[in-house]
Formats: C-alpha cells, structure tokens, sequence
C-alpha cells in the first residue's frame, strides 16, 4: 500500500481548519491508518491555523498533501505566502500563541519548510508503525 497520495486544496479561512481535518481523517481510514488519526489531525490543525493566521491576502487557498512512503505518512501544508518562512521557537509562558511548530515538533518524526513557486510548503514525517493499522 506504499506510494499513495492524496491533495485537495482549502479556502484560507477558519472553517477550513475542520475541513481540512477531517478531511484527512476521511483518507487515513481509507488507507486503514486509523492510529495515526490523533497526531495527524493535530499537525494539520496546527499547520492550516498558521496559515489562515498568516498569508491572509496572498491567495485564496492552501492545499493539504497526504502521501503514504513506505514506512511513512507525509503531511505537507502549501500556501502561497513568500516573505516569512516558520521558524520553531520556544514562547514564554505568558505567549497566547505560538506553540503550533512546538507541536509539531512534538509529534512528527521530522518536519521541515521548503519555499515552493509562489511560497512554501511545511511538511511533516510520521512513522507507520504495524500498530498503527486498524
């Protein structure tokens, strides 16, 4: 089941938060990786927030990317915002926000930003593990 990939795009704006959620919730199942659902919905909700927070007025949509590697799930979040590449930081207790990368880095095996024609993309690794299937 290796070397599958699904993209769907979303309007930038804070309904499409859910959407793109559960609509990668939708696929996993599909591709039976139920017990990568929590952690995936997560770094997509972090992810898509960022955007719909921060490239408002640079295009009308991001596109959520989904591709099942071997032993790996890929997440990548694209939007079309060029001048500020995310960067991981610690914020301080009294920070209301910012924690989103934090999570991230939490959660994934890897992530990473690469800037794309226009704007970028920040992608995360995780691992399919045997248990994860269900």
């Amino acid at each position: 089941m290796s070397g599958r990939t699904h993209i769907k795009s979303f309007r930038v704006r804070r309904d499409s938060v859910p959407a793109a959620r559960h609509h990668a919730e939708h696929v996993l199942t599909e591709w039976r990786l139920g017990g990568l659902i929590d952690n995936t919905a997560l770094i997509i909700s972090e992810l898509s927030t960022n955007v719909v927070s921060h490239a408002k007025g640079t295009g009308d949509y991001f596109e959520l990317g989904l591709r099942r590697r071997h032993s790996t799930l890929v997440l990548e979040v694209s939007d079309s915002y060029q001048w500020r590449m995310p960067e991981l930081r610690t914020p301080s207790l009294d920070d209301l926000s910012g924690r989103g990368l934090v999570i991230v880095d939490a959660l994934a095996a890897k992530w990473g930003v690469r800037p794309r024609d226009p704007g970028k993309t920040v992608w995360a690794h995780l691992a399919i593990e045997q248990g994860a299937l269900s």
